[in-house]
Order: C-alpha cells, then sequence, then structure tokens
C-alpha cells in the first residue's frame, strides 16, 4: 500500500511524541499510587498536581475545579447527571435545555434525565447545525437549570456562539455546559470569556493518550458524583487516578495551545483548497456546516446518489482514512441525527463524508484525497441509474 494519509483527526489523533516522553516514567519508575503516603506516592501525587496547574493555565481556571475523567464520554456524563441531580437537590428547577445537534454523549444522558422525571428541551438548529442565542433565550423558562450547548460540531465542523449565549445565561444563574471536545489546539478554551460553568476536554482529540478525559466545573456549580467509591478527586470522582495518562493529557494540552495560533493559520487554506476543489469538481456535492464559522481543519459534505459508506470503503484501499460522520456511531443504519436536524435533504443523507486535517496535513495529501475522490465518485454514480431520467 501507498502511504497512509490520515484525515480523521475528528475521531482520533496520534499521541504526540513529546506526550509520549511525558508520559513514560508514570508507567514504569514513578509507579506509585497518588493516594500513598511514602515517598513513591507522594511524587506522583506531585505529578498531578503539577498537570492541574498545565491545564488550569489554558483554561484559566482554579486547578481545584478540574475532575480527571476516562474521556469525553464520561465528562460529559458527569456535567449532565452530575449538574441536573445537584440542582433538583437544591431544589433550583428540573429543566434542563440542549440542541437536537449534539453529541449522543449529552443527548443520550438528556433522554435518561428525562425518563427519571426532569423536563429536557431539544431545541433547532439551522441549515449550518448551529444553534442561535436568541433560540437558547426563548427557551428558558423559571426552572431551567441547565443548558449544554457543544462548542464545535464534530460531524459538520460549525461553531456555536458560545460566549454570547454563556453571558445571558450568567446574568440567569442557569449552569451551562459546553462539549468542548474538538476544540483544544483550534478555538479558545478561556472558560472566563466563555461564560460557562462545566466544559467537558477529552485528550486524545489533541494529540494526547487514549482513556482520559477532564471536566471543567465552576467551583460553586453543584455537582453530584457519579464514580462512587473512592474519596479521589475532593469525592467527585472515586478511583486511583491514572497518573501517566493524566501527564500526557496535560502536556499534550499545553503543547496544542502553544502552537494553537501556528496549527490554525496552517489549516485554514489547506481546508479551504479541499472544499474548493471539492465543490468545483464533483457534481452534486453540497458542504455541510457553516462555510466559515467552522473548525479549521475541518471538511464535511453531502453527496447526491451515493453511499458515502462505500466510498469510504474504497478510499480505504488506495490508503486515504476518512470517515461518514461521528466515529461513535459508525455502522449505524439511520442517517446521521446532524443532518437530519440541519434538515438535509433525504437523498443526501446517505452520501456524508467527512475530511478533518491535523496539524501534519500536506497540501500533496489534499490533492491526493482529490485526485482518488473524484474518481471513485464517477466510478460509482456510472454503477447507480439517475432515476431522475
Amino acid at each position: 500500500m501507498t502511504e497512509f494519509v490520515y484525515l480523521d483527526h475528528s475521531a482520533t489523533t496520534p499521541t504526540d511524541p513529546c506526550v509520549v516522553d511525558a508520559m513514560q516514567p508514570y508507567w514504569t519508575t514513578l509507579f506509585g499510587n497518588p493516594s500513598s503516603l511514602y515517598q513513591a506516592g507522594q511524587a506522583a501525587k506531585q505529578a498531578l498536581t503539577d498537570a492541574r496547574e498545565k491545564i488550569a493555565a489554558v483554561l484559566n481556571c482554579d486547578p481545584a475545579e478540574l475532575i480527571f475523567t476516562s474521556g469525553g464520554t464520561e465528562s460529559d456524563n458527569l456535567a449532565l447527571r452530575g449538574a441536573a441531580l445537584g440542582m433538583r437537590g437544591r431544589g433550583r428547577g428540573e429543566h434542563i435545555v440542549t440542541t437536537a445537534a449534539e453529541h449522543h454523549a449529552v443527548l443520550d444522558v438528556a433522554k435518561a434525565l428525562g425518563d427519571e422525571g426532569f423536563e429536557v428541551t431539544l431545541l433547532p438548529v439551522d441549515r449550518y447545525g448551529r444553534v442561535s442565542p436568541e433560540v437558547v433565550f426563548a427557551a428558558l423558562r423559571k426552572d431551567t437549570i441547565l443548558v449544554s450547548v457543544i462548542y464545535a460540531n464534530n460531524e459538520v465542523g460549525s461553531v456555536n456562539p458560545i460566549a454570547e449565549i454563556g453571558a445571558e445565561l450568567k446574568r440567569r444563574r442557569i449552569l451551562f455546559h459546553v462539549d468542548a471536545v474538538q476544540a483544544p489546539g483550534l478555538l479558545p478554551l478561556d472558560v472566563k470569556a466563555l461564560n460557562v460553568d462545566l466544559l467537558s476536554l477529552s485528550a486524545h482529540k489533541f494529540y494526547g493518550p487514549k482513556g482520559i478525559g477532564a471536566l471543567y466545573v465552576r467551583r460553586a456549580a453543584p455537582l453530584l458524583p457519579q464514580m462512587l467509591g473512592g474519596s479521589q478527586q475532593n469525592h467527585r470522582r472515586g478511583g486511583t487516578e491514572p497518573v501517566a495518562l493524566i501527564v500526557g493529557m496535560a502536556e499534550a494540552l499545553r503543547l496544542a495551545e502553544a502552537g494553537r495560533e501556528m496549527t490554525v493559520a496552517q489549516l485554514i487554506p489547506l481546508r479551504d483548497s479541499l472544499i474548493q476543489g471539492v465543490l468545483a469538481t464533483i457534481p452534486e456535492a453540497e458542504l455541510t456546516g457553516h462555510p466559515t464559522d467552522r473548525l479549521p481543519g475541518h471538511s464535511s459534505f453531502t453527496m447526491m446518489r451515493l453511499n458515502g459508506d462505500s466510498i469510504l470503503l474504497d478510499l480505504n484501499e488506495v490508503g486515504i482514512a476518512a470517515s461518514g460522520g461521528s466515529a461513535c456511531t459508525t455502522g449505524q443504519q439511520e442517517p446521521s441525527h446532524v443532518l437530519v436536524a440541519m434538515g438535509v435533504h433525504p437523498d443526501q443523507l446517505m452520501g456524508q463524508m467527512r475530511f478533518v486535517l491535523g496539524k501534519h496535513s500536506t497540501a500533496a495529501e489534499v490533492e491526493r484525497l482529490l485526485y482518488h475522490l473524484r474518481a471513485l465518485v464517477e466510478r460509482h454514480r456510472a454503477l447507480i441509474p439517475d432515476m431522475r431520467a
């Protein structure tokens, strides 16, 4: 096979070699349990303290406001369930607001909370997959306790106006959770500027290790723990902390933020050339998501009269890795809930394809994709009769 081209950076990213080096001692010589009192345990505890400070510096928060989790899914679960139950316990209300284009790690929890007696409002999104502040504000009630809005959509790349929404929610003293899993290294993460109370992260989306995530929780926000059985992390998430993974996450986030401006400057023209190349040469291809207010390396399309998965499998045969949407729903038979929420025409739903560039992507890789994609689309369409004829 020719050299592998990876164009699925919204699904996962390769771990940075500097991150691997930072983690290495904590797998071997510095392996102590951070809850232990002896020297090896205290060395591990100090590593956790240092990691918290690194992450807090990027988020502009207090290190004590961070909870380490197993990844973005757990962070979203803990945020919604923990905050909802905490607010219910204070008698503040039981109304939750989120959007129809969230990741399933939010939508499925919201549905479960609805089954448990909470009232959940799913907001519509526009044709770009974004929710307007006015739509959010119109849904708020006296008993609204929590709003959850994704920062940047993983399937179509559109970026929501988080700071504007958060400012009004802050004024009304309504908790605001943001799934920021796609944002590190690409978008600002200052939680104070964003006006958020809870923010979810997952290390493997920004060149860190899999299996580790974090949840920022503003100090005054009520949050009931969901992982019981230990007093770790101030009783907010039981379980021995995976020191090596946390150290890796902290280093990955530090590197992502330090290189963010350079990465964005590199990715935007590369992304735009990919988008223009697809739209200019492939008939009936349409960009999904906002044309400009989108993640710097993210491009996504629907293509009429095509099965996107079939094209993607053929791209894999020529050494190009891409996806049809969320990696968490690969193989599903139902069309993307995000595209449905955006009002995409039914004839286009199965032709979904996503090509997401990363910091190591090159113009030559984009050209290689365009060359093979054009040929494959032409071949597949030749095999499908045009029902409009």
